[in-house]
């Protein structure tokens, strides 16, 4: 509970906030005229930028080094970073951006602009910089995802969604090719626990995996969005489908319980030594994420990318998502440099070199055009983002991540699908509690 009261906190702060400087937004967004004018211009002398993003290791080292290859192009600009992993990552932004302290320039989730910023008070219009940022790289559709409160209030990075990774060297090891169908992964669970053992699982998901797996689920038997026009588009009994399908899942063998994932002792799940070794041996998690999890395989282990099963249901389930986006806080008083750095990030020749498929497939043309030619993009990456956006059909809602759902440890999702694991829960009792949650959220 301390969790959710910290991120309620800063999030009636922000509202605070918003609250205070919605009038002095107004009269500027009334004023006209070219938005690009109304930053002052590059400083010859130094300045100092703040820049913060989570992730893992490989994103890690490349931002780091593209952040050192830009001090050492523009020797005035001096960029101070700050990374981490991401738990508690959200509850820490949330503070920063209520107290004004955030970083100039930060990574952030795309649900964070209309949870935080719904009036456009915390992070800049890119507009006004559109002199130093090149936003013609950048399809329209995709900078309206980054629109609210008519201001261009992030750069989307790439787009991503939800896909099936196995370790290809653990079904070999079980006598068994990895898994095309749902028919194929269930039965993959029994020759797991009968040939390798009680600590072998085809498939590991934690609560928040659960969730949206849960509602890939449901898409592909239902063939509707989640959410539509702000309310929530499944009856509880739908719902319980859902929930009763991940049930099956552990009564298979096919995953592991929470408590036995929470035993491990691992901050995440390629952190977790049994998916290093092998024992969990698929996941389903962002296309971007293969790096992070395949680098995390101890070596001469195979790591592929799955496929999504046609026997859920009659339709395409699952959706697409702006994977992550660049934001200027709105009281950076370095806002050019701090478009500067973005510039050499995304769009730049050398900058974009280095951050090559770190966060995804560039949206941005010259990055990924860049990357193409050097032969930089990550072919897993690349592979399984193909294979995403040629098969979702269905969008995320806007409130999907938002922390009172997804927020560990005491987020909606958190309670429903750990209830459910720990038998607190009838599967009936969790749909109630999941469309309760939901609705909630969504109704503001």
């Amino acid at each position: 509970m301390r969790m959710m009261k910290k991120v309620l906190a800063g999030i009636m702060g922000v509202a605070m906030l918003a609250s205070m400087t919605a009038c002095s937004k107004e009269a500027e967004n009334t004023t006209g005229g070219d938005a690009a004018e109304t930053v002052a211009p590059a400083s010859d002398g130094p300045v100092t930028l703040k820049f913060s993003w989570w992730g893992g290791d490989s994103r890690h080292e490349a931002t780091q080094k593209a952040v050192e290859a830009f001090m050492a192009k523009y020797n005035n600009i001096t960029v101070e970073t700050n990374f981490g992993a991401w738990s508690g990552w959200e509850d820490s932004m949330s503070t920063a951006f209520y107290a004004g302290t955030a970083p100039d320039v930060n990574q952030v989730n795309w649900n964070w602009i209309s949870n935080y910023s719904a009036d456009g008070s915390i992070f800049l219009d890119m507009n006004k910089v559109s002199n130093t940022f090149d936003l013609t790289q950048y399809d329209k559709s995709a900078l309206d995802q980054c629109t609210v409160a008519g201001e261009l209030q992030a750069i989307p990075v790439s787009m991503t969604g939800r896909i099936f990774y196995w370790n290809e060297s653990t079904f070999e090891k079980a006598g068994i090719s990895t898994p095309k169908t749902l028919e194929e992964l269930y039965a993959a669970g029994e020759t797991f626990k009968t040939v390798l053992g009680d600590d072998y699982y085809p498939l590991a998901l934690g609560e928040y995996d659960r969730a949206i797996l849960c509602v890939y689920y449901l898409e592909s038997v239902y063939g509707k969005a989640w959410v539509t026009d702000g309310k929530l588009n499944y009856t509880a009994e739908e719902i319980a489908t859902g929930l009763q399908f991940i049930e099956d899942l552990e009564a298979k063998h096919v995953i592991p319980t929470v408590a036995t994932i929470l035993g491990d002792g691992a901050e995440s799940l390629d952190k977790n030594p049994k998916w290093m070794e092998g024992k969990y041996a698929g996941i389903f998690e962002w296309d971007s994420s293969a790096t992070k999890f395949g680098g995390a395989l101890n070596e001469g282990q195979s790591f592929i990318v799955g496929d999504y099963m046609k026997d859920m249901g009659e339709y395409q389930g699952g959706f697409s998502k702006v994977s992550l986006a660049f934001a200027i806080t709105e009281n950076t008083k370095h806002p050019t440099e701090a478009a500067m750095l973005m510039q050499y990030l995304l769009n730049d020749p050398e900058g974009s070199a280095i951050m090559a498929s770190e966060r995804g497939i560039p949206l941005s043309k010259a990055a990924n055009a860049t990357c193409k030619e050097k032969g930089l993009l990550n072919e897993m990456v690349a592979e399984a983002n193909g294979k995403v956006l040629a098969w979702v059909d269905f969008p995320l809602d806007t409130q999907f991540e938002n922390s009172k759902l997804k927020g560990a440890p005491d987020g909606v999702y958190y309670d429903v699908f750990g209830g459910l694991s720990y038998d607190e829960y009838t599967v009936e009792d969790a749909a109630k509690v999941l469309v309760d949650g939901v609705t909630a959220v969504l109704e503001g």
